[in-house]
Order: structure tokens, then C-alpha cells, then sequence
């Protein structure tokens, strides 16, 4: 017979070296077992991620599939040019194109999770019994399947923003070798004045405009998150306008096309530059300049048994790479 209050541990308990029973009117042995009545557990705080837009960024390209292998990507140029001609017109001459090609690989990628019987119950008892513990997921899958979800969104991003110069050999926003590189004409920008500032974010926006042969516009900036916070706070001598604002305002891309430029922050640029100094990027955001190939989004595949006690859930992507097709529509600027 089993007696009332007694929880029986079993044989498990004994290898712990705790009773294999439980007196539940034993306060010396039920005191780790109860939360004390003055505590309520009213919230469950999860860690704080930085965001990933990568969209923000750069064009992305959804076309295709999730079992895309790649893509080609075609170019070409006009070739010849115009000369006098005789009378008789004989010898007007030809215009041409000239085609290149280029592939594109796609890579299959993927992140899941694992659900055991054990944990699943043992978390919605501990719901059952502190419901403030639901924020971010009432159930385990819930908060398992969010994190799956968010370590996508961090791989896409890292491609986007660096690449893989690793495994895949390509590389990302912020380190193409073939963009334009220099210092900042003033640099150093904590001790540097707001015209020095305004200086060297005209001189890539130019950057831009000149090694293009005036054929693009640098309609958006990346700065450091730090240096974009710090001219947030500058202002112009004299005035209440910040450095930012004014900059946002008074710019060779508003100048000449009547348009807003896009200015972001990004903590990736923080020493992305010539011996770990500031960067900043200036470019033409134009998918006739650059797009990353996204052909299958992160979905879940359905869930399985891996044994009787045990499930997963496999989330998989289909993550192409960051193509620049024109590198002088880009500049970096480094040592701000």
C-alpha cells in the first residue's frame, strides 16, 4: 500500500544519494521542492539579440526555389564606335555587343531543433505553475522553433555582411576587394570638426559619382553605429541642427538628384576598415548594381520521430551569396 503524502522516488533516487521517498509533511525534506509563498514567478526574461536586417541592406533576390542549384548571370557592353564615311557609304562601320557569363552557386542550409518527452512535460508544468513564464513562447516548440528562426536570420545576415570567405570563397557587403578603397581625407572623427565630418562623407558619396563616370549615385551610407551616434550628438557651430541632420540634408546625392540619402548605422563597420579602423560604406543601392540570392526562405520541415521519445524538426534555406556586379558603384572609406 502506498501512503498518503508520500511521493515514492524509486530506485533513481537512491543512485542520487537522496531518499527514495518523499514525505511531503517533512519541511526538511520538501523545502527544495516548494517555491516560498512570498515569490511569484511573473515573467521569463530571454536574451536580447541585435537586430539582423540584412534586407535593409542590400537588394535581395528571391527567385526561385529551395532546391535551386544557381543562376547565371549575364553582362555585356557596347563595343565599336562611329566614323566619317566616304559618298558612297561603303564603309559605315559596326556596333556590337560583347556577352560574358557568370554562375552563381547556391547552398543548401539549415538549422532544427529536438524535443524529448521529458522536457516537453517538465516544461508545461512549470507553466502550469508560474504563468508569467509564457512571454516568448506558451510552449516549448514555440520558444525552440523562434530560436531556429532567429539563428537563420544570423546566418543569412552574416553572408550578407561578410560573406564566407572560408568554405564558399565569397565575400560580403563590407570587404569586396574590387570597391574603391581609401582613408577618410580627415579621419579620426572623435577629435574631428563637423566640417571635416561633412568632408569626408561628400568625398565617398563622390567616390561614387566620379569612378562610376557619372553613371551612379551613392543614394545610401553605412556608418559605424558609434560614429553615426556621435554625429547625431554634433552640432553644427552655432546652431541646434546635428551633424546628422544637416548631413542628411546637405549631401552631393541630394544635391544633384532632389532625393533623401539613406543613412544607417551598423556595428559591423566598427573595424571593418584599414588596420581595424572605422569604415564606411557609400553606394548605389540598385539590384543592377548588387543583389544577394535568397532562392529558398527558412521553412520547417515536418516533424519526426527519432525514437519513442524523441522528435525533430529540421529548418532548411537555400542561401545564395552577395553578387556586386558593379564594384565602382561602390566606396569604402576607412580610418573615420
Amino acid at each position: 500500500m502506498y501512503a498518503p503524502n508520500i511521493i515514492y522516488l524509486g530506485d533513481a533516487a537512491r543512485t542520487l544519494g537522496v531518499p527514495p521517498t518523499l514525505d511531503l509533511h517533512d519541511a526538511q525534506q520538501t523545502v527544495g521542492f516548494a517555491q516560498p509563498a512570498l515569490y511569484r514567478t511573473h515573467k521569463f526574461i530571454g536574451q536580447k539579440y541585435p537586430s539582423f536586417d540584412y534586407a535593409g541592406l542590400v537588394p535581395v533576390n528571391t527567385d526561385g526555389d529551395m532546391w535551386d542549384v544557381g543562376t547565371l548571370v549575364y553582362s555585356g557592353d557596347a563595343a565599336g564606335k562611329a566614323e566619317y564615311l566616304g559618298g558612297k557609304a561603303f564603309d559605315v562601320p559596326n556596333a556590337s555587343i560583347n556577352f560574358s557569363q557568370g554562375v552563381t552557386q547556391f547552398h543548401l542550409a539549415g538549422v532544427g531543433y529536438e524535443l524529448s518527452r521529458r522536457e516537453v512535460e517538465r516544461f508545461a508544468r512549470m507553466v502550469a505553475q508560474n504563468p508569467g513564464v509564457t512571454e516568448g513562447g506558451s510552449n516549448l516548440a514555440e520558444r525552440k522553433a523562434s530560436a531556429a528562426r532567429m539563428i537563420a536570420e544570423k546566418f543569412i545576415y552574416d553572408r550578407v555582411i561578410r560573406g564566407d570567405t572560408g568554405e564558399k570563397n565569397f565575400r560580403g557587403m563590407i570587404n569586396q576587394t574590387a570597391v574603391p578603397t581609401a582613408n577618410a581625407p580627415n579621419g579620426s572623427w572623435a577629435t574631428a570638426t563637423p566640417d571635416a565630418m561633412l568632408a569626408d562623407v561628400n568625398a565617398a558619396l563622390t567616390d561614387v559619382y566620379t569612378n562610376s563616370r557619372e553613371t551612379a549615385l551613392a543614394n545610401a551610407l553605412i556608418l559605424p553605429t558609434s560614429k553615426f551616434l556621435f554625429i547625431n550628438n554634433a552640432r553644427i557651430s552655432n546652431t541646434n541642427t546635428s551633424v546628422l541632420t544637416y548631413l542628411a540634408q546637405n549631401n552631393s546625392y541630394t544635391a544633384i538628384s532632389k532625393q533623401p540619402l539613406d543613412i544607417r548605422p551598423s556595428r559591423e563597420l566598427e573595424t571593418a576598415g584599414a588596420g581595424s579602423t572605422g569604415r564606411m560604406v557609400a553606394y548605389e543601392k540598385n539590384p543592377d548594381n548588387m543583389e544577394f540570392f535568397l532562392p529558398g526562405m527558412f521553412e520547417f520541415m515536418p516533424l519526426f520521430p527519432t525514437s519513442s521519445m524523441t522528435w525533430r524538426v529540421d529548418g532548411v534555406m537555400n542561401v545564395g551569396q552577395l553578387e556586386v556586379y558593379r564594384p565602382k558603384t561602390m566606396s569604402y572609406r576607412d580610418n573615420i
